[in-house]
């Protein structure tokens, strides 16, 4: 390995997180989150905290993953990669369709930002280490972590009208998942997928899947669930197969991650 790869700054958890502050000129603290894929879910209930503690005026968050041959390798060692196209909640379902990308954000005291569109109105986060990549069979984690966001709210359940699911088209996450979602909601809430339009972006996946449902709020367009075709019969709660126009006032993202690490954020309208 040449020296320029041997540093110190290069093999570090933290060294996206310092290289971002420092290419944005930003002091205050600085902080890794690294729980799977709902990594970049859990740094907004950070920052928000952050925030509430009087410890820091604004924060930037985001979530950075890029494809590698030992992320491919690895998940297909789980036998979790599909050789077809992503299908959530699709009866023939077989896996996931690895991506990649980035996004950031900035969340701030409300008099700070006068002029943002939405707000956080709540988290909820739980590790139910059920197992090391299997989700809980009965989905307690992703129940916790929903009704933590709901009760942060101060929202029922009926008050949300959108769920951006985690939804990865593994056959355990979809059918845990929906099962989770049948112990939370009611029919008057909509849910769906929108992992196959962009591909499941491990680590920056919850920040990827939040910036989509406050676009679907800004557009009031439910995103409907690319390529399930064929509902799966027995599922515990139906998901949106296409797109539907409608305002949406709440609206909730859900992120899951290795070792039952779960979070959900809830969004709101900033001046309603």
């Amino acid at each position: 390995m040449s020296e320029e790869f041997r540093q110190p700054q290069v093999h570090n958890l933290h060294s996206p997180g310092h290289f971002v502050a420092e290419a944005a000129e930003l002091g205050g603290p600085s902080m890794t989150v690294s729980t799977a894929c709902s990594s970049s879910a859990k740094v907004f209930a950070s920052a928000s905290r952050w925030i509430n503690h009087a410890l820091v005026d604004a924060v930037l968050v985001g979530g950075i993953d890029s494809l590698c041959m030992s992320i491919l390798y690895g998940f297909n060692s789980l036998e979790l990669v599909s050789a077809n196209m992503c299908r959530p909640f699709d009866r023939r379902r077989d896996g996931i369709n690895i991506g990649e990308g980035a996004g950031y954000a900035i969340l701030a005291r409300e008099d700070l930002l006068p002029d943002a569109r939405f707000r956080l109105l709540g988290y909820g986060e739980s590790a139910d280490a059920y197992h090391m990549s299997h989700p809980h069979p009965e989905g307690k984690g992703a129940v916790m972590a929903m009704g933590q966001a709901l009760e942060r709210a101060g929202l029922s359940p009926d008050d949300i009208d959108y769920v951006n699911l985690h939804g990865t088209a593994s056959q355990a996450n979809d059918r845990i998942e929906a099962q989770a979602l049948a112990q939370t909601f009611t029919g008057h809430t909509q849910a769906s997928s929108t992992k196959a339009w962009a591909g499941h972006a491990l680590g920056a996946a919850g920040i990827l899947e939040a910036v989509t449902t406050l676009e679907a709020m800004t557009h009031g367009m439910m995103p409907g669930t690319l390529n399930c075709d064929e509902p799966e019969p027995d599922s515990a709660y139906a998901v949106l197969t296409d797109n539907v126009d409608k305002p949406i006032r709440h609206a909730m993202s859900n992120s899951f991650g290795f070792g039952g690490n779960n979070a959900a954020l809830i969004f709101g309208h900033a001046h309603d």
